[in-house]
């Protein structure tokens, strides 16, 4: 079992430099943030732009794997992303995962004035959004014309470190979009349904967890060549509520099939509301029992 944090782009950079320097020190194997113009409750707060930060981290560590999760087409058009992610994948030194998701139609959308899309316009998008991200990262001179991007005789050199591109991690709860990242993504991301019962978003879990593995079958992708990460903190219970919380949901999460679990850094209200003691004891007690049982 793998695990990773995420650190929202909240702070001044002399308040956040340390919690991805610890991040790294603690041992976690993957660190990221969130993409968005403003996102939820914290819309009305401080919020710093998520490739600048993850570029800042990368300078301040040198072997934890870093990305956004998720970056959506809600406000990105494939090419400038493409020649941001090879920017930052060469800064990272190979390090860089991609986290994409469908986006909504919360503030990232309406901020910039776009018209409303339904739930399939918008799985429309993604789908068409991966489709090009991926060849416009493979493919030197690529041209692409949709519905809702177009690229032509777009270049990419030096192209990405890692070959034939990082790999993409893509949020589904959905069967179409469980397709897409069966077809496209090294992982897959899910956080399970929306719900206030902890026990039925842990049958919901399974349930997605199952329809998962059928869809890659369906594709014909290998079930071992794709890792699965669950979002611990969409469930009703924050992860890092007590180390006992967190044991009991990286240990459900695995034997579930997921091969890496993500918590979020405290903060002092919500949410992901918490005490960082609660993260070193978890980092102390918790962190090498599941790298002792780590998958290669």
């Amino acid at each position: 079992m793998r695990v990773g944090i995420v650190i929202l782009p909240e702070d001044r950079w002399w308040a956040a430099e340390p919690k991805w320097r610890a991040a790294e020190e603690y041992g976690f194997d993957h660190a990221w943030t969130y993409d968005h113009l403003g996102w939820r409750s914290l819309v009305d707060g401080p919020w710093f732009e998520a490739m600048a930060t993850l570029t800042a981290a990368a300078m301040v560590t040198s072997r934890i794997r870093l990305g956004p999760l998720v970056a959506s087409p809600s406000f990105r058009h494939p090419v400038p992303f493409m020649r941001e992610l090879i920017t930052l994948d060469d800064l990272a030194d190979g390090r860089l995962l991609v986290g994409l998701g469908a986006g909504s139609a919360a503030f990232d959308a309406k901020v910039l004035g776009y018209p409303e899309l339904s739930a399939r316009e918008r799985a429309d998008r993604f789908v068409e959004f991966v489709e090009a991200l991926d060849g416009l990262l493979t493919t030197d001179g690529y041209d692409h014309r949709g519905t809702y991007f177009s690229a032509v005789g777009a270049r990419n050199l030096p192209g990405p470190v890692q070959r034939p591109r990082m790999p993409f991690v893509i949020a589904a709860n959905g069967p179409r979009t469980m397709r897409l990242a069966a077809r496209f993504g090294s992982g897959w991301v899910t956080t399970g349904p929306r719900t206030d019962d902890v026990d039925e978003w842990w049958r919901g879990v399974a349930e997605r967890a199952v329809r998962f593995d059928e869809t890659l079958d369906r594709v014909g992708r290998d079930r071992t060549r794709v890792h699965r990460y669950l979002s611990l903190d969409a469930a009703p219970v924050y992860s890092l509520t007590s180390v006992d919380v967190f044991a009991e949901a990286a240990g459900r999460a695995a034997e579930l099939g997921f091969t890496d679990v993500v918590t979020h850094w405290p903060r002092s209200t919500g949410p992901y509301q918490g005490h960082e003691s609660v993260l070193e004891q978890v980092v102390d007690t918790v962190l090498p029992t599941l790298r002792d049982h780590s998958p290669g």
